[in-house]
């Protein structure tokens, strides 16, 4: 009985040992990705836009980024970004799809394509991407957050707009 407590708990340390490496390895990858991102000229203009809320002219650096970088989800994310700010809905929906393509694990694609799905109107589908985050995010992170407060605001407002007259 003894051994079999201490093998299981030998099993528990190397499975906990194994998520907190895969973890440390997913982070430097991510770090990584955002590192060559930036040195990307275009990359690094179509990010300066969106923060000035230029959502054509980040469109339009980040769409020649993404014709030299075609395997780049950031690059695609930060595009869907951009077309959902300009009105673009359609397309913001393409550029995140193919984010998710390129990075199931994606957080700020999970996030903002939640976010656009509350912007349409399907709560349903935005639910999914936050539950996707619960997956991806082991420790809580600031993606999750977020979708988890615009849906619970988003849930809010619709419960007292049905109450109206």
């Amino acid at each position: 009985m003894h051994s079999r407590s201490l093998r299981l708990f030998a099993l528990a340390v190397l499975l906990l040992a194994l998520l907190f490496v895969s973890a440390s390895v997913l982070a430097v990858s991510t770090v990584e990705d955002a590192n060559a991102s930036s040195l990307d000229p275009d990359f690094a203009a179509g990010k300066r836009a969106i923060a000035d809320k230029r959502w054509a002219a980040a469109i339009k650096v980040l769409s020649s980024a993404a014709l030299r970088d075609t395997r780049n989800a950031d690059i695609q994310n930060e595009l869907g970004y951009a077309y959902r700010n300009a009105g673009q809905m359609a397309q913001a929906f393409a550029h995140y799809e193919r984010a998710l393509a390129l990075n199931p694990r994606h957080r700020g694609a999970h996030e903002y394509v939640g976010e656009a799905y509350l912007i349409v109107g399907k709560p349903a589908q935005a639910e999914l991407h936050m539950k996707a985050l619960e997956v991806i995010c082991l420790l809580p992170c600031e993606e999750l957050e977020d979708l988890k407060a615009k849906i619970a605001r988003y849930r809010r407002d619709e419960a007292s707009a049905s109450k109206q007259p």
